[in-house]
């Protein structure tokens, strides 16, 4: 059986054809290479003579500096364990009228907020260095959402500097306050899933 390869998300397909549409990360058939017995890409044509001279491109400093201390998955962890902190927080002020824990959730969307640049840039280095800037429906999906976290966490972490206390028990703003950290959870969830699906299914 002959195993094709994905290569924007590295996905394996066995079969006699590649698939139409990476169930992965929805590449096109095209970007599948027929793999060999030791799993080197099948190459078709003469392989080109190298020129005397080569000129490697060195990596940016901040694609090293990614690739050296992983800037993506440490940082990424931060909104997808505080926010729904947060959000369980917001619900307990909501519920109980303690406007404690709409402070402590307060402390938690600000740390979000802090390095959520962080967790954007190096995503993108991430998607331009590994992925090729694939515009796939995972990738797309996983900016969107993103984008949608980054907004949410602007808002919530400003809002209450010119409101103080819109998350309280006694203000008429707290349900919707609530509901924009939660879908600022969704939205992280949401991304992390796919990123876990990325990195970790399809790996045969």
């Amino acid at each position: 059986m002959k195993k094709w390869e994905c290569t924007v998300c590295g996905y394996i397909h066995e079969g006699e054809t590649p698939p139409d549409e990476c169930p992965l990360c929805g590449a096109s058939s095209d970007k599948f290479v027929l793999l060999v017995d030791n799993e080197e890409p099948e190459v078709k044509e003469e392989a080109p003579v190298v020129p005397t001279e080569v000129v490697v491109e060195r990596p940016g400093f901040f694609a090293r500096l990614k690739d050296t201390l992983h800037l993506h998955p440490i940082s990424v962890h931060t909104p997808s364990g505080l926010l729904p902190v947060a959000v369980v927080f917001l619900a307990i002020a909501l519920l109980l009228g303690l406007d404690s824990f709409a402070k402590a959730a307060y402390y938690n969307l600000v740390f979000v907020f802090v390095v959520m640049p962080a967790v954007l840039g190096s995503g993108y280095v991430d998607w331009k260095a590994r992925y090729q800037k694939a515009k796939t429906p995972l990738f797309i999906t996983k900016i969107t959402c993103g984008l949608i976290v980054l907004v949410s966490v602007v808002i919530l972490a400003v809002w209450p500097i010119f409101e103080p206390g819109v998350a309280g028990g006694d203000s008429p703003f707290r349900h919707l306050y609530f509901m924009i950290a939660l879908l600022a959870t969704a939205a992280t969830l949401l991304a992390g899933h796919l990123g876990g699906k990325l990195v970790f299914a399809g790996r045969k």
